[in-house]
């Protein structure tokens, strides 16, 4: 536990949440400032701050808490859609750093532009950078 990470009062209880689901490992709740009503988040309850912090065996307990609070909300929502959707460090949008995934319902007149698209100045240039991250996956 980080005692400065609200998510992690969270998951000790000690600042209230609107729980959508809880296992040995995760918590589901919905978020407090949401895209659309419904917009919940999942995480898991030990402090890992980013993607590549999480221990490999959790990240399947995590996937199914995904996958039950993601089936929850379309139905419940009725939404026509779900964006599930995880940022990593500040630059990319994270504003709690204790790993977490939104699972936001959509609706096909709701509006919501995530990002714009960008593009590669040539196919060259995409082959190039995929070959320099193949190399760093290996």
């Amino acid at each position: 536990m980080d005692n400065d990470c609200i998510f992690c009062k969270i998951v000790a209880g000690e600042i209230p949440c609107a729980k959508v689901f809880e296992s040995e490992t995760c918590l589901g709740f919905l978020d407090i400032a949401p895209v659309n009503k419904g917009h919940a988040l999942v995480l898991p309850k030990a402090h890992h701050p980013a993607l590549w912090d999480l221990p490999a065996g959790l990240g399947e307990d995590l996937m199914a808490a995904m996958k039950a609070v993601s089936v929850a909300v379309r139905e419940t929502t009725g939404a026509h859609g779900l964006n599930v959707m995880q940022n990593n460090l500040e630059a990319a949008g994270q504003l709690v750093p204790h790993l977490h995934f939104h699972v936001i319902p959509r609706f096909s007149d709701d509006g919501l532009q995530l990002w714009a698209q960008g593009s590669y100045a040539s196919g060259d240039e995409m082959n190039a950078l995929a070959e320099s991250i193949r190399r760093a996956v290996e």
